[in-house]
């Protein structure tokens, strides 16, 4: 099994350290033989909005999250990046999507809002006809499950606990036959898995709205479920695929907060709805890095940042 370790959550810190570790290890060598980490020539991403950026004049697109500001109150794309941005960041890369700067894009956005794992197996087939096909290279990177889970969620009572578990059965093999897709076609593959939909600030309100069950209770089960059939069918092959546990991560930060810099994992911290949310429009005392969630499903920069440790060590660690 592939295991991630437990992220700091000032990313940028964790990532430098990360890979002057890596450099020491390349340079010490041992035996006949070196480790050589894997450097990619292009990152595509695919998903929902945990991983997507908007279309922006001046390449300055906005996120499902906390957007930072300048020093003049602007939006800056660049500040609190979400996981995808720092994982292209590794390798020197932008998405077209945040490049005020004008670079040559060389990181590819195919995620986007509401998102479906249906729609992530479009997003790949989409994107190796606009890519001319993959190639020796490039790095895919996969985060979807949410809107499924939500989605079967709110067909209870209508339909029984056994027929939901086993759409989100469904639902977690059709992703991992995306993340084979993407390898078959000849990507190297970062996929996380559903960080707990049961602990959402969604779950905790439609826990408290409805005395039947245990609502979040009933979402945690359906992510499992998800996330079960997610890891038993993709080819769990470190010379392919890299899998990020986010479930076990952002189980580990409600468990625990203050062990990981936050001070509120129940609640979102934005006021205004998504992707509008600004460091100036949170809560009272609010703040992006120490509330986990942005709104009731979608993380905060914090929890992207998390997310961004795990995904960047998974990549440089692989052996891709």
């Amino acid at each position: 099994m592939i295991l991630s370790r437990l992220a700091h959550p000032r990313w940028p810190r964790a990532v430098a350290g990360l890979l002057a570790a890596v450099g020491v290890l390349a340079a010490c060598g041992g035996g006949t033989s070196q480790y050589e980490p894997f450097y990619a020539q292009r990152v595509f991403a695919f998903g929902d909005e945990l991983s997507t950026l908007t279309a922006a004049p001046a390449g300055n697109g906005r996120k499902y999250s906390v957007n930072g500001l300048d020093e003049d109150g602007n939006v800056d794309c660049r500040l609190q990046p979400i996981w995808v941005q720092a994982v292209a960041s590794n390798y020197g890369f932008v998405f077209a999507e945040c490049n005020p700067g004008g670079l040559e894009p060389k990181a590819f956005m195919y995620a986007a809002d509401g998102i479906q794992t249906a729609g992530v197996a479009a997003q790949v087939e989409v994107a190796n006809l606009q890519a001319g096909g993959f190639r020796d290279g490039d790095l895919a990177t996969v985060l979807a499950g949410t809107n499924d889970i939500i989605e079967i969620y709110q067909r209870y009572p209508a339909e029984t606990r056994d027929a939901l578990l086993a759409e989100a059965r469904v639902r977690g093999e059709r992703l991992a036959n995306a993340v084979n897709r993407l390898v078959e076609l000849g990507a190297k593959v970062i996929i996380s898995d559903l960080p707990n939909v049961g602990l959402t600030p969604y779950a905790l309100k439609q826990k408290a709205l409805h005395n039947d069950i245990d609502r979040a209770a009933l979402l945690t089960d359906l992510t499992t479920a998800f996330n079960e059939e997610l890891g038993v069918n993709i080819l769990l092959d470190g010379r392919y695929v890299g899998l990020v546990q986010a479930d076990l991560q952002f189980r580990g930060i409600v468990q625990s907060p203050p062990s990981f810099g936050f001070v509120n994992v129940t609640q979102g911290v934005c006021t205004v709805a998504l992707p509008l949310c600004r460091d100036d429009t949170l809560v009272p005392d609010g703040g992006a890095f120490i509330y986990l969630w942005a709104d009731d499903t979608r993380i905060s920069s914090g929890g992207q940042a998390q997310l961004a440790t795990l995904a960047v060590d998974r990549a440089q660690r692989n052996p891709f």
